[in-house]
């Protein structure tokens, strides 16, 4: 079973929802990702090329272990439409044990044959 500081949560951005679905199903896809969750639209306001902008944007929240965030992040990375995508982690501190097991289970790298 996975120690809850092993599990992360893991949020990314992207300007549509269909983006977003693409970006959270490629990531569980390839099990870099146990799940995944999108909400929005949310607004975002932030500065961008010395620029205010103000855009809608949905937000996809994945769920991965310590050890595949490398992976997560080089999968997001590769799918994803912006030039600096946020890509940011935040360690899980507690949890029901068979849901982080689960977490853990659905990251596990398949084991050459």
């Amino acid at each position: 079973m996975a120690e809850t500081h092993e599990i992360l949560t893991v949020l990314t951005t992207t300007g549509s929802a269909e983006r977003a679905e693409a970006l959270a199903r490629v990531a569980v896809e390839r099990g870099v990702a146990a799940c995944a969750q999108i909400n929005g639209p949310v607004t975002s306001v932030y500065r961008w090329q010395g620029a205010l902008q103000t855009d809608r944007e949905w937000q996809v929240l994945l769920k991965t272990t310590a050890a595949r965030y490398e992976a997560l992040q080089t999968c997001l990375r590769e799918a994803h439409d912006y030039d600096v995508p946020e890509i940011i982690a935040t360690p899980v501190t507690h949890g029901t044990p068979d849901y982080l097991a689960w977490v853990a289970e659905e990251t596990t790298p398949p084991r050459p044959s």
